[in-house]
């Protein structure tokens, strides 16, 4: 496994966010995380890179893993967990710079100096991302520049221009339109070859087609998990049902 979720819990204050979750995370798959506003998807994947560290009353216990180091361990620098562990936004957020600087910008912050190199990996990325044919001709532009759905998929090659191993997906296609979320989901499935990728989604026909394993949330627990074929077409828990189903959320 490459994550293992075991018993965590968390709470800002008096309120309890996350109930003992246990959720156990293949490499290489794609695991959706479903259910409705307010359940605490958006809470667990931020947990899984450390994220919620930063918000006020934060506090947690259990433990969750990857590759077996419990991420929480006090000997764990946080700044090398989020660089393992990458993270793609609601909305896309590319910086006021250029669509080159804005994929090279962690690179150079992790110290690459060669340019040589740095144009090569920025290549290789915005193919992964399935941006280059459209952007190589304007490198030097600037990223606001592009549509919606370009921006995101920069953010994603700016994600994956350090090497993660992981890449979380804070519903990446929220906010674009059905020709972009389609471009979306078809990189997603692209990058499970080399990344392991957690992503929440509204979206129940998403996550029938984009993802391996499903994990449905319902009040800061995990109702069903399970491969995403068994938990739409035979769901063993009838509030995964009634969600699925749109009964409610």
């Amino acid at each position: 496994m490459k994550i293992n979720v075991e018993n965590f819990n968390v709470s800002f204050g008096n309120n309890h966010i996350l109930k003992n979750i246990n959720l156990k995370i293949p490499r290489n798959t794609v695991t959706s995380l479903i259910g409705p506003s307010g359940c605490g998807k958006s809470t667990f994947l931020r947990s899984i890179n450390r994220m919620n560290d930063l918000e006020r009353d934060f506090n947690h216990c259990g433990r969750i893993s990857i590759d077996g180091e419990d991420i929480y361990d006090e000997d764990v620098d946080v700044v090398d967990l989020r660089k393992k562990v990458g993270m793609v936004f609601q909305k896309a957020n590319p910086f006021p710079m250029s669509i080159l600087e804005n994929v090279a910008y962690g690179l150079k912050i992790h110290g690459m100096k060669d340019k040589c190199k740095i144009l090569d990996i920025v290549k290789k990325c915005l193919k992964q991302a399935a941006l280059w044919d459209e952007v190589k001709d304007k490198l030097n532009s600037s990223a606001l520049s592009l549509s919606g759905g370009q921006q995101q998929r920069l953010c994603i090659a700016r994600t994956i221009a350090v090497s993660p191993e992981v890449i979380l997906m804070d519903e990446p296609c929220s906010a674009l339109d059905p020709i972009s979320t389609l471009k979306i989901e078809e990189l997603i499935h692209d990058l499970k070859k080399d990344y392991t990728i957690v992503l929440v989604t509204h979206n129940m026909q998403q996550a029938k087609r984009a993802s391996d394993y499903t994990s449905f949330f319902l009040d800061g627990e995990i109702i069903e998990s399970g491969l995403t074929e068994d938990i739409f077409s035979n769901p063993q828990m009838e509030k995964t049902e009634d969600y699925i189903l749109g009964r409610f959320g």
